[in-house]
């Protein structure tokens, strides 16, 4: 059914909002100020504001409402946030040789790779609204985890992720609630695993690369208003061009909402769990000849969390449950319900890269800096009241490095690729405890007191590598090499050659065969927590079980193995598996210990990951559908360090039993199915759904017990919490405008079965919380493509 527009009026008010856009973003932006200051009237205007923008964009661009169509890849007005303006052919056709030479210095040959395009993110929940741990949700052998406990795990590994932009690492930061990236500015990503080439090293679970929108091809801009359940208001922008020899892109998004962490109840509304998140991204390439340019990137990201409380807790006691905190305190009651415990994050990053292709050479150089921080604020007298503790914690992280790859080829036969890294990280981490102090039964002896504590650390990573990639047969290859890394902290130095190699083999055109083996060196983190430190609680209320014999976090060594086999079953449907096994010295893990936020590393003397992956995936027409199931194992046994986070009859269990580690998920998958029905060269309208379920991460039951010394314990991650699954829907209808502009209107529905999961129960191993997983939410957007 048609639409008549009236194109003389929605011109006119075109060009009345490209005039007024600035002065009306800037009186708006200083309107959410002054409201924000007054939560009612915050949410009041907020809800007022966002339903008057929507209604007077829906009557006064309205057009020609068409049906349905899709085929992922293929960019259509529905499925993607840009113009298809045309820019200079020349330039663009430079730019994309570029773009496949830079692919083509550091390739993830022989390593198992899930790519998502910025068109398949818009047929997923939330599309681009979606935070960017959902997106990687979607790729095979990711478990779902809540933001304190960092959102998700690859193939049995707790964090020990590399992302990297446009093949340009990005150094890792303080980790927080949620990552400063944002899927808009994706124009494609992909998570590789496996035995990965040499060119990866130090954070080896998985890469997460991006490559980036650019002017060149995103020649206009867009601005996108969403909103909807848990007061959910996130406008977004973002704009590309080129001028000359120059392209550009930027982006940017406010996020404000009422469940900024998991909810520690199943209740569908947190207590106090605010947050607002602003964040930012912006890309400049420069053209310097037919084979060579310049680019820098930068991203920027400010986030203000509330903590969610629990409602109904009792007071807290010294350790034999005696004593009451309270009892060396002037309050004697107080509702959990109104604690105040908050958490600021900050991240700021830039990159500076040259490119050259010449011939059979190919080479980038690029250079980076990273500042992160996170600031965890306590309920200076709730955290006392039903703690005994309360922490106030501030950590910063200055990284800045340099890295250089390149490839050459030798013949028809022989890719040579060498490359080095250079990342110097400082750290300052400062913090204040209030703590009671306590006799040798651990009850309270006198009135809270404070202990500061401030240092600085530092840590420097070198890497060095060398590999070829050599064309053994037409349907043979073999990449094998080695890299040699070293890592020199405050508290840690060590050094490892890592021997990489793969072979792929492609007996037919449908049928693609892998194997790999890669040794892994990986250091800790650089948050660790000394001797030192620990020892200034001794005969406190934060006073730790071991005080003897504990040891710094130390550099996991791995091995791993991997091999798999893909098959296009026809020109339309794929399928495939891949299975690996990982041994581990020191495996590294890190948990969530007392009442701060902020994860602490660790390490078992031994480890052992191992699992299986299934993908499937069709494309036809406007028809897509994907498919991905996955079963996993990961076992450790043996705290060897920072034994101090622990029981004493938890640390005498692990030393002699392996244990499930705590995001240990046996089955995984995620499954979704999208369709775009279209009329002409118009417009469409996308129809999808999709689905996570797991049968749940680790925790301790006594249900599930070992004796120590006459006294019956839970065994550590000794089981799970139930199995769940989330099932989302959403549709998307666009209507062309005059002067190549296209209004989108989109519904989505999450969780639409209101299935109330947990992701945590409070218990396991670093588990300091429960965590619940979101429930029924109906969110909306409308975006306006110029």
């Amino acid at each position: 059914m048609r639409f008549p527009l009236n194109q003389i009026f929605a011109d006119a008010v075109w060009r009345f909002v490209k005039r007024e856009s600035v002065g009306l973003w800037n009186r708006f932006e200083n309107s959410i100020t002054e409201v924000m200051k007054n939560l009612g009237e915050r949410k009041k205007y907020r809800n007022r504001a966002y339903w008057t923008v929507i209604s007077v964009m829906a009557l006064s661009f309205g057009g020609t409402a068409m049906g349905q169509t899709k085929a992922v890849p293929a960019t259509n007005a529905a499925t993607t946030a840009s113009s298809t303006n045309v820019a200079n052919l020349g330039n663009i056709t430079v730019i994309g040789q570029l773009n496949q030479a830079r692919s083509a210095i550091v390739p993830d040959l022989g390593a198992t790779a899930y790519t998502q395009t910025k068109e398949q993110i818009e047929t997923e929940s939330q599309g681009g609204n979606a935070p960017f741990n959902e997106v990687i949700l979607r790729a095979p052998g990711v478990a779902q985890d809540s933001a304190a406990n960092g959102d998700l795990h690859v193939r049995g590994e707790h964090a020990n992720l590399q992302y990297r932009i446009n093949d340009v690492l990005l150094p890792e930061g303080i980790t927080g609630f949620g990552l400063e990236l944002d899927p808009r500015f994706v124009d494609s990503m992909q998570l590789i695993t496996g035995s990965l080439p040499a060119q990866y090293g130090f954070r080896t679970a998985g890469v997460v690369d991006i490559h980036t929108k650019s002017g060149a091809f995103e020649n206009g801009g867009m601005l996108d208003l969403y909103g909807g359940s848990y007061d959910t208001f996130r406008p977004s922008f973002e704009y590309g061009g080129a001028q000359g020899k120059w392209d550009y892109f930027v982006d940017g998004s406010f996020n404000q909402n009422s469940l900024g962490i998991e909810n520690p109840t199943p209740g569908k509304n947190a207590i106090h769990d605010q947050t607002e998140q602003y964040k930012s991204f912006i890309y400049a390439s420069r053209i310097l000849s037919d084979t060579s340019r310049i680019s820098v990137m930068g991203g920027a990201s400010y986030s203000d969390f509330q903590v969610p409380n629990t409602p109904g807790l009792p007071p807290g006691t010294s350790p034999d449950g005696s004593t009451q905190w309270s009892s060396q305190m002037s309050t004697t009651n107080f509702d959990s319900a109104n604690l105040n415990e908050n958490q600021n994050e900050q991240n700021y990053y830039g990159i500076a890269a040259y490119q050259q292709s010449a011939g059979d050479l190919n080479y980038q150089v690029a250079a980076y800096g990273r500042m992160s921080g996170v600031h965890f604020k306590p309920d200076p007298i709730g955290d006392l009241f039903f703690n005994g503790v309360a922490s106030d914690v501030k950590r910063d992280l200055y990284s800045g490095g340099l890295q250089a790859d390149a490839s050459y080829a030798l013949g028809d036969k022989h890719t040579i690729r060498a490359g080095m890294m250079l990342l110097n990280e400082y750290l300052s981490a400062d913090s204040t405890t209030t703590v009671f102090p306590v006799n040798n039964s651990g009850n309270p002896t006198g009135p809270a007191y404070p202990i500061p504590d401030s240092g600085v650390s530092h840590a420097l990573f070198a890497g060095v590598y060398l590999q070829d990639e050599w064309k053994i047969l037409p349907e043979v290859t073999i990449n094998y090499g080695a890299r040699f890394d070293e890592y020199y902290s405050s508290f840690y130095k060590g050094n490892q050659p890592s021997p990489r190699v793969n072979i792929v083999f492609k007996p037919t055109d449908s049928t693609t065969l892998h194997a790999g083996y890669a040794r892994y060196f990986t250091p800790p983190p650089l948050e660790n927590i000394s001797t030192e430190t620990v020892n200034q609680f001794n005969g406190t209320s934060n006073a730790s079980s071991i005080t003897n014999g504990i040891s710094s976090v130390t550099a996991e060594r791995a091995n791993y193995f991997d091999a798999g086999v893909s098959q296009k079953i026809t020109k339309h449907l794929q399928v495939g598996v891949d299975g690996y096994y990982k041994t581990a010295k020191n495996q590294l893990d890190d948990g969530l210990f007392g009442q701060t936020l902020i994860l602490s590393a660790f390490n078992y003397a031994k480890g052992r990951v191992y699992g299986v992956e299934f993908t499937g995936s069709y494309n036809q027409g406007g028809f897509a559908a994907y498919a991905n199931l996955a079963w996993s194992q990961a076992w450790g046994k043996n705290w060897n360090s920072a034994q101090f986070l622990f029981s004493p009859n938890d640390l005498a269990y692990v030393q002699n039993h392996y244990i499930f580690l705590d995001h240990d998920q046996r089955v995984t998958g995620s499954f979704g199915v999208s369709y775009n029905w279209r009329e002409g060269s118009h417009c469409s309208t996308l129809l999808y759904a999709d689905a996570l379920c797991g049968t749940g991460l680790r925790q301790s039951m006594d249900a599930n017990s070992y004796q120590y010394q006459g006294n019956s314990y839970a065994v550590p991650n000794g089981a799970s919490v139930p199995q769940y699954y989330s099932i989302n829907i959403g549709a998307a209808q666009s209507f062309k405008l005059a002067r190549d502009r296209t209004l989108t209107a989109r519904i989505d529905v999450v969780n639409l079965t209101d299935n109330i999961y947990q992701l945590r129960s409070g218990s396991g191993v670093g588990v300091n919380a429960a965590q619940y997983g979101e429930r029924l939410g109906f969110f909306g957007s409308l975006n306006l493509m110029f």
